[in-house]
């Protein structure tokens, strides 16, 4: 079974995706973490994005590894492990340009559609249940308010022991937002068959209980 959970930036789809994932024992995939560790690469590198033979030449050099130990997911990019490097918000602003782009996308789009055809996933990202999975058997648009989203990711920095500014969090994800309903390749949209779920007023438990629902009503 193939569960698609597709949302706007800091909707918590990821935190949601993966609870739901253990509880109900399936694989959980995180295409937004394998677009950030593609994204840092191309940061590190200084690769030209509008060139397209250099963004090409780049991703040959890619290859991307999700492993988890002790239900601790950990990103590998070329053997290694970059899963705090890839959260910071420049990757997540280099993600959501760079993902737009085909060759980023085709990069990774058979090696996260081979995993669901063999496994029984829960796969998040903007087009799974649009583009990635449009047969999955469980479709969900989880968002939240922009002032939700800017605070539970201005929360999530500071965790991780940064300094952010809450206006500029903002800012960014609603420029985020503007980018990835806009892009010409596999826009952010609600599949017409997803069930439409807003978490401003709720917590994770409660998300995670309703997707289970959701799947149990799905089968």
């Amino acid at each position: 079974m193939n569960i698609a959970v597709d949302g706007p930036a800091g909707a918590g789809k990821s935190t949601i995706a993966r609870l739901a994932a253990k509880e109900l024992g399936f694989i959980y995939v995180d295409t937004g973490a394998m677009y950030r560790a593609i994204a840092l690469y191309l940061l590190d590198n200084d690769t030209d994005i509008n060139d397209e033979a250099a963004l090409k030449s780049a991703l040959d050099n890619i290859n991307i590894n999700i492993v988890y130990e002790n239900n601790v997911q950990h990103v590998f990019l070329n053997l290694q492990d970059v899963s705090t490097e890839i959260r910071s918000e420049k990757v997540g602003k280099m993600a959501s340009t760079s993902s737009a782009l085909a060759p980023v996308r085709a990069k990774l789009l058979d090696l996260q559609r081979d995993i669901a055809a063999k496994n029984d996933v829960i796969m998040d990202g903007r087009d799974i249940g649009t583009n990635i999975l449009p047969n999955a058997e469980l479709k969900i648009y989880l968002t939240a308010s922009v002032d939700v989203r800017a605070e539970r990711r201005y929360k999530e920095l500071q965790l991780h022991g940064e300094n952010p500014d809450l206006e500029e969090i903002k800012k960014g994800i609603e420029q985020r937002d503007y980018q990835d309903m806009n892009r010409d390749i596999a826009p952010l949209k609600q599949a017409e068959d997803a069930v439409y779920l807003d978490t401003s007023d709720m917590d994770i438990p409660e998300v995670v209980d309703k997707i289970i629902q959701l799947k149990k009503e799905a089968e």
